[in-house]
């Protein structure tokens, strides 16, 4: 999926790139939509508006191009996902869970430079918080201000320089995306239990759901209408003006951070905004990558620790297959997430803390939809980042812990099979059915090793 979408934005992108002029100049409109006409406007919002209204398909292309970008972050997390909690990070494929890793990030740059170049009231909010997290950074924080946006705010080079940035990322992502392809080529897939030509066999149909999916979400689903939204303006932003789904968590984290400052000599820090805005997301991203070695670190010094004379654990389930991690193959075997009970937890525990910066980012809505006020909300919504997480984290081990017990006592005694037996003596008894056997026999695929 995050391929095709990709493909998408690709082809899209290419036919917007020919009607979108990047330039800051000021014109008046002239176009088809009346309620705007005579207005002084950017030429990018000018050139959105043509291409948008005028231009035949023009909406269809824009509106395609900007779904294929959130469905490319979704697919990229849900990727992410599968591959954290089955294992599938593991040498030798570390090297594509840090494209994955990268891809993420530059998805979200993807799209917060894109949200830019139309130069509407939306976009112009976006502008504002660029302009506020740059302003939060020490020492350099002034330096990348005047760099962005010159002397005036928003200045005449943030759009060609945000435009420029746009097509600089789809090329690395092109190239990550290459990369990632050839590593899979080399390395084959890890697997439960299904086969590469199954694999293979989905491709052309998966290709064909995302494509078409996009194309009728672009053709019936309305989306950044920035006819609506008007022109940007530097004094102004629109009510209701929310980012996208992906950038949630940041200003969910923004909302609910107190204002705390910290003076420095004669430097004061806004921690309110330093600390959401870049602090959050360079330790999520730094712990993403990192966590296949730190893993990779923490199994090895418990396998020394075994070698000193401590109880090593079994190499075999009850089950009677190889236990996860053990063996010559095992790095080609996906592990299901009851037998990484810890493992799974921190990727709940990771989803719930995201799940609430993302609600967060809705708190004035929770407060007029519930009746409440939104200081309460807020405070409430502090408290459930710090909290929940770790309910989550609890509740999740216990529950693998409790998974595992019920795997081992079907393979000890039977699983349930519902069929009531009569003994001769009179008794009742229910008669179990053999226990389904997993096998943990891989099926390798041969890579094409040059």
């Amino acid at each position: 999926m995050a391929l095709w979408s990709f493909v998408v934005l690709v082809v899209s992108g290419a036919v917007l790139m020919v009607f979108y002029d990047p330039g800051m100049s000021q014109v008046s409109y002239d176009g088809s939509y009346g309620p705007l006409r005579g207005l002084l406007v950017s030429e990018a919002f000018d050139s959105t508006m043509r291409l948008s209204l005028e231009l035949r398909g023009g909406l269809l292309i824009r509106q395609a191009h900007h779904w294929a970008a959130l469905v490319f972050v979704a697919a990229v997390v849900s990727q992410l996902l599968r591959m954290f909690l089955t294992g599938a990070f593991r040498r030798p494929r570390t090297g594509q869970w840090l494209i994955w890793v990268t891809l993420l990030a530059l998805g979200m740059a993807a799209g917060e430079t894109g949200n830019v170049l139309p130069d509407d009231m939306l976009s112009g909010g976006s502008l504002w918080l660029i302009m506020s997290v740059a302003q939060s950074v020490p020492v350099a924080g002034t330096w990348a201000l005047s760099l962005l946006f010159g002397p005036d705010f928003p200045g005449d080079r943030i759009v060609p320089l945000m435009y420029g940035g746009h097509l600089l990322i789809a090329v690395v992502v092109a190239a990550l995306l290459i990369a990632r392809e050839l590593l899979v080529r080399r390395h084959g897939h890890s697997r439960f239990a299904a086969s590469l030509p199954a694999r293979r066999g989905a491709r052309p149909m998966m290709a064909l759901a995302t494509i078409g999916m996009l194309i009728i979400l672009g053709y019936g689903v309305q989306i950044a209408p920035v006819w609506l939204y008007g022109p940007a303006r530097p004094t102004q932003i629109s009510a209701g003006s929310v980012p996208g789904w992906y950038m949630g968590f940041l200003d969910g984290a923004l909302r609910i951070m107190p204002g705390w400052e910290l003076t420095v000599g004669d430097h004061t820090l806004s921690l309110a905004v330093l600390v959401p805005a870049l602090v959050v997301p360079g330790i999520f991203f730094t712990a993403l990558a990192a966590y296949p070695a730190a893993e990779r670190l923490l199994l090895a010094r418990r396998g020394r620790r075994d070698a000193q004379g401590r109880p090593r654990s079994a190499s075999r389930t009850a089950q009677g297959r190889l236990a996860p991690g053990r063996g010559p193959l095992a790095h080609e075997l996906l592990d299901r997430p009851r037998e990484r009970p810890v493992r799974t937890a921190v990727a709940v525990a990771g989803v719930t803390f995201y799940g609430l910066l993302w609600t967060a980012a809705a708190n004035d809505q929770i407060a007029f939809h519930f009746h409440l006020t939104v200081e309460a909300v807020t405070i409430f919504l502090r408290f459930a980042v710090v909290a929940g997480p770790v309910i989550a984290f609890v509740l999740t081990r216990r529950i693998c812990l409790a998974l595992q017990q019920a795997d081992r006592h079907a393979a000890e005694h039977g699983a349930e099979s519902g069929i009531i037996m009569r003994s001769p003596d009179g008794g009742y008894h229910e008669r179990p059915a053999p226990a389904r056997q997993e096998s943990r026999e891989p099926t390798i695929t041969p890579g094409k090793r040059r």
